[in-house]
């Protein structure tokens, strides 16, 4: 099937248009932005080039990061460019030769990750963990929860796309009822089903940015899953919080998706409970959640479908948190959502509350779960709503486990 004839309800028609970069066949070491259409991805950079574009210079690059640092205008400006490039009939000859096959390329991380961030955003996942680790608190959440996106500063140099496999961790683990520590690879391997954001124009140090100004620089979103060793997150993280349980792996899918493609899935956020500060309150705001419907799957098996559309902090929240202080952005970096839960049990997005810290095993097709053993390939994938009813791809996420 020519790849402009993308079957209807594809949700990788020309309503998505994400944005990747991959490796053809005939050239494995070369680097190129695409653009996903239906099984095919367009050589963005050379149809630019085909067709005299001045955003040639821009889409050919090994990166996005010329393109995300391009600023908002250039984003809607090259987004429309590459709708005209693929819809209009007059330039099917220039551009079918400029497709390559989904199955035949390999894809690549798509952008040079420059700070990473992850937030702990769903109400649901905070009130189990809390649940689990505070059964004798009043409140399952901590005083600060409703006050404040809580997160903390990642390892960028260890996001991975999709595909990479992740060794498992090694590092110091200590039970409750254990005299000391022992050193050893997680016992407790486990995932968090998460949503990045990726920010494209950067800020000025000591200048915050404002809710409103959210998307003058957050160019889109991609799936992503923060791998966590909770054994040894366990025993290190009082009093300064994640370290090496965290840093060993953070995978992103392989698509970025603007968020332009995304209008259609913007959603009020859950109710607030608590007056929120002036720097937060998004009440003036334009709807600041996003009805993205997540699937996890462990070795082919759904065991679970997170909601997006319940997470209580939004991504327009968590960036004005993150630069209140005065910390600045820079193209390229990278934020996570925190782990996605729904108030159902199959909604939840990580083993630890799946399985209640390890008390009730999965059952899967190929045995019991509590936590990830060497060869369980893990997938998250979504979609979310589109135009007319059609469903934007967000693509997936995959990893497989190996031993250290």
């Amino acid at each position: 099937m020519p790849p402009f004839d993308v079957p209807e309800g594809d949700p990788f028609g020309v309503h998505n248009l994400p944005y990747g970069v991959f490796s053809p066949a005939d050239a494995p070491s070369e680097r190129r932005v695409g653009v996903r259409l239906g099984d095919h991805v367009l050589d963005a950079g050379a149809a630019a080039r085909a067709l005299g574009s001045p955003y040639a210079e821009l889409l050919g690059r090994p990166t996005l990061n010329a393109l995300l640092g391009a600023g908002s205008t250039t984003w809607s400006d090259v987004r429309r460019a590459l709708t005209g490039w693929v819809t209009v009939p007059s330039h099917r000859d220039v551009i079918q030769p400029l497709f390559h096959s989904l199955s035949s390329v390999t894809l690549r991380l798509p952008f040079e990750v420059a700070d990473y961030v992850d937030f702990y955003a769903s109400e649901n996942h905070a009130r189990n963990v809390g649940r689990m680790f505070r059964p004798d608190a009043a409140d399952s959440l901590t005083p600060n929860w409703k006050h404040l996106p809580i997160g903390y500063h990642g390892r960028s140099g260890t996001v991975v796309v999709s595909g990479t496999d992740v060794v498992r961790p090694a590092g110091q683990r200590k039970a409750p009822t254990d005299p000391a520590p022992v050193f050893g690879p997680s016992v407790r391997l486990d995932i968090e089903a998460e949503v990045g954001f990726v920010v494209g124009t950067p800020s000025r140090m000591g200048e915050p940015v404002a809710l409103g100004d959210y998307r003058e620089h957050v160019f889109g979103l991609c799936l992503l899953n923060d791998w966590s060793a909770r054994d040894i997150q366990a025993w290190e993280y009082v009093p300064l919080g994640p370290f090496l349980g965290k840093s060993f792996a953070t995978s992103v899918s392989a698509w970025i998706t603007p968020l332009e493609a995304l209008e259609d899935a913007r959603v009020a956020p859950p109710e607030r409970t608590h007056p929120l500060l002036p720097y937060l309150d998004d009440s003036a705001e334009e709807p600041g959640g996003y009805d993205l419907r997540i699937s996890v799957s462990v070795n082919g098996h759904v065991v679970s479908e997170p909601p997006f559309s319940t997470m209580y902090w939004t991504a327009a929240q968590q960036l004005a948190h993150m630069t209140v202080n005065g910390a600045s952005l820079r193209t390229g970096d990278l934020y996570g959502s925190g782990t996605v839960s729904g108030p159902e049990e199959r909604q939840r997005g990580s083993l630890l509350e799946l399985t209640w810290n390890g008390r009730d095993a999965l059952e899967l097709p190929d045995g019991k779960r509590t936590f990830l053993e060497d060869g369980d390939v893990v997938t998250l994938s979504a979609w979310a709503p589109g135009p007319g009813g059609a469903r934007v791809g967000l693509g997936e996420v995959t990893g497989r486990i190996v031993a250290g």
